[in-house]
């Protein structure tokens, strides 16, 4: 069982047959799929599931905590489970393939106290941008 089903079972959720495809298919290490994705590799072992079912069911675990919704520069928003590990993001400019990084350190001591303006800094996000293996070679 994937490590997103367990917490959602852990939590108690409903695992019906079209929210078990969803978590499925949100399983793996680097998956940011867009809903669109989704819905097409959910649809390849449930034909029957809906978009809007699709869309309910991101909603829902973007809601529990339990998927980070990425949003990239006016694309399409990704779905990322890996909400319970420290990571940040290595995205590509041209196709935007988006990778997890993990950083060595706390990224909040790379702002200077005088830089925080008087802010209790609560959360920092990093994202790398650049060309993909694929993309910088074109």
């Amino acid at each position: 069982m994937s490590d997103l089903l367990e917490r959602l079972r852990g939590r108690g959720w409903r695992l019906t047959a079209q929210r078990r495809v969803v978590a499925e298919v949100l399983d793996g290490d680097h998956v940011h799929y867009t809903a669109d994705e989704v819905h097409a590799r959910a649809s390849e072992r449930l034909p029957e599931i809906s978009r809007a079912t699709v869309y309910n069911t991101l909603g829902e675990l973007v809601s529990l905590g339990e998927v980070l919704e990425v949003s990239t520069d006016g694309r399409a928003k990704r779905y990322d489970p890996n909400a319970h590990h420290d990571h940040q993001h290595l995205i590509c400019s041209r196709c935007g393939t988006i990778r997890d990084v993990h950083l060595q350190g706390d990224p909040l001591s790379a702002l200077p106290e005088p830089e925080r303006y008087g802010f209790q800094v609560s959360e920092v996000t990093v994202t790398y941008r650049g060309l993909c293996p694929d993309c910088g070679t074109a």
